[in-house]
């Protein structure tokens, strides 16, 4: 049964992991996709994944678009209703870190992760939410972190933003619940990425293994399971919620 027949959904940062992973899941159930990457040395594998889709007999279509910047966000969110008619999921994937230690972050790595992370789901969730009102429905997902919900040292700048992102998901949740607009957010433990590959092997590794409960790193795809779950009518009566995928991790 496919859970999102006639949806058209938006996944930022979209060209590799999570993002990917989330946007050949929403396909796979039925959704139009619309994605976006940020640089141009990302533009081959954003039109690998618009390839994937269609490969399934999907629509998709991939936009050049920086979600940290607004003017940006909101001429991509017009193209996609102009390419598709609609939006009814929002995923605001995109994100950055630039870890560093307190004393010797700099104000433009912090303004920097903020904007991207932060700043981000602002922009796009401002501009989703007009056809969402018109429709008196919508599903939107942030991106957040277990390190938003516990901190870790060398991240100020990442727990912050992601911290920054579960209060922002809450507060837009009691304002649009009334228009039929659910808003989560999901917080990721270790996931294995390309960001993430320097941690696959070694006594690193091992160490942060021991760590979690299950004893494994997440795959990109139990995230996008549990987008499927919060975009879908699974999750039709969740909103404000933070979604810890993270092997317990956390507790």
């Amino acid at each position: 049964m496919k859970l999102l027949e006639n949806k058209t959904a938006i996944v930022t940062g979209a060209a590799r992991g999570i993002g990917e992973a989330v946007a050949l899941k929403f396909a796979e159930h039925g959704a139009n996709v619309a994605i976006t990457y940020v640089s141009d040395s990302s533009a081959e594998k954003a039109a690998a994944v618009v390839a994937k889709i269609e490969a399934m007999g999907g629509k998709a279509k991939a936009w050049k678009s920086n979600a940290g910047d607004f003017a940006q966000c909101e001429a991509f969110v017009n193209d996609v209703l102009k390419e598709f008619g609609t939006v009814d999921i929002c995923v605001n994937n995109a994100g950055i870190s630039k870890d560093n230690l307190l004393l010797r972050m700099t104000p433009e790595q912090w303004d920097e992760v903020i904007k991207v992370n932060l700043n981000s789901a602002f922009y796009m969730t401002k501009q989703v939410i007009r056809p969402m009102m018109k429709a008196r429905s919508g599903s939107i997902i942030n991106m957040s972190s277990v390190i938003g919900e516990m901190g870790n040292a060398g991240q100020t700048s990442y727990a912050a933003s992601k911290a920054g992102v579960i209060g922002f998901t809450k507060s837009v949740a009691k304002e649009l619940g009334s228009r039929n607009i659910r808003c989560n957010a999901i917080a990721p433990g270790f996931v294995e990425t390309d960001m993430t590959s320097y941690l696959k092997e070694g006594e690193a590794a091992d160490k942060y293994k021991a760590s979690i409960p299950l004893g494994r790193f997440a795959s990109a795809e139990d995230i996008a399971n549990t987008c499927l779950f919060l975009a879908s009518d699974m999750g039709n009566y969740i909103t404000g919620q933070t979604i810890s995928v993270c092997g317990g991790l956390n507790i």
